[in-house]
């Protein structure tokens, strides 16, 4: 189908010899959603990532991006609309100064230099590091680095971002100035975006999430679905927020919510309107 990313049965193991690590997994993407992937260590969410972007292939079953089946001769065409940001910036670094590493994906395309200019311009707009264009990449901080990595995505135009734990490296402050960054560019130029996490903090601004377990889709909703399940996403060996065990300590306690609150903003306001109609 057009216009989504697709994944039909799709079966993967690293070794012939080796259990899969995906099952049959189904599942799709949109265009201009951004939809978390999210499960434990092992839990195929990676491997997912590297499908979509050509890195691997299904063994069997079928992924499709915009109704083009992902071989190994399409790959070079769907990695123009699938851009990949990993989680550490240094290994997709090829580039003397920012710059030059911005530059380096749209050269490879043969983008004119007038146009390849003016996007290395643009893309670090977008990301806030517009000084930065001829510092050298590997002297930056951890968040510097994933902005650059994510203006060299941007540079490309893809239609399709994978951010893979590309926040794991770093700190809470960092962690969420990037998603913001990316969240802000997704909105402006109604690109779809893909977080592959195992941190359930990142998954509260997305459309949906897919939560992955041993291989399979485990479930798929929104954000507050999920948190709906606290004890079972416990038990598959995923970290539940500070906020989604104190809803249900108060809940032990006879305290009711309206809805679920995904973060400590959700939690005062719900608090506050409790308070108020006693």
């Amino acid at each position: 189908m057009k216009d989504r990313i697709e994944f039909e049965g799709v079966t993967f193991r690293y070794q012939e010899d080796a259990p899969p690590v995906l099952k049959d997994v189904d599942f799709f993407i949109e265009k201009g959603e951004w939809v978390a992937i999210i499960g434990h260590n092992g839990s195929g969410k990676s491997t997912i990532a590297k499908l979509m972007n050509g890195l691997l292939f299904a063994e069997n079953g079928k992924v499709s991006v915009d109704g083009m089946s992902v071989n190994p001769e399409s790959v070079w065409e769907i990695r123009k609309k699938v851009g990949m940001v990993f989680q550490n910036p240094d290994n997709q670094f090829v580039g003397t100064t920012v710059r030059d590493d911005i530059a380096f994906g749209m050269e490879n395309q043969g983008v004119p230099r007038e146009e390849m200019v003016e996007k290395v311009a643009g893309s670090l707009r977008d990301v806030q590091m517009e000084t930065y264009e001829n510092h050298e990449p590997h002297r930056l901080s951890g968040g510097q680095k994933q902005r650059v990595a994510i203006a060299g995505v941007l540079a490309i135009a893809p239609d399709y971002m994978l951010l893979d734990e590309a926040t794991a490296m770093l700190d809470p402050k960092g962690r969420q100035e990037i998603l913001k960054t990316v969240r802000d560019v997704q909105e402006k130029s109604n690109m779809s975006l893909v977080t592959i996490t195992h941190d359930l903090r990142e998954i509260v601004a997305a459309d949906r999430v897919i939560v992955m377990n041993k291989g399979e889709v485990w479930f798929e909703g929104t954000p507050r679905e999920v948190f709906a399940h606290k004890d079972s996403l416990s038990f598959i060996g995923l970290d539940v927020p500070f906020v989604a065990k104190l809803t249900e300590e108060m809940k032990q306690y006879g305290v009711s919510f309206r809805k679920e609150p995904l973060n400590h903003e959700e939690m005062v306001e719900e608090l506050w309107n409790l308070h108020s109609t006693k």
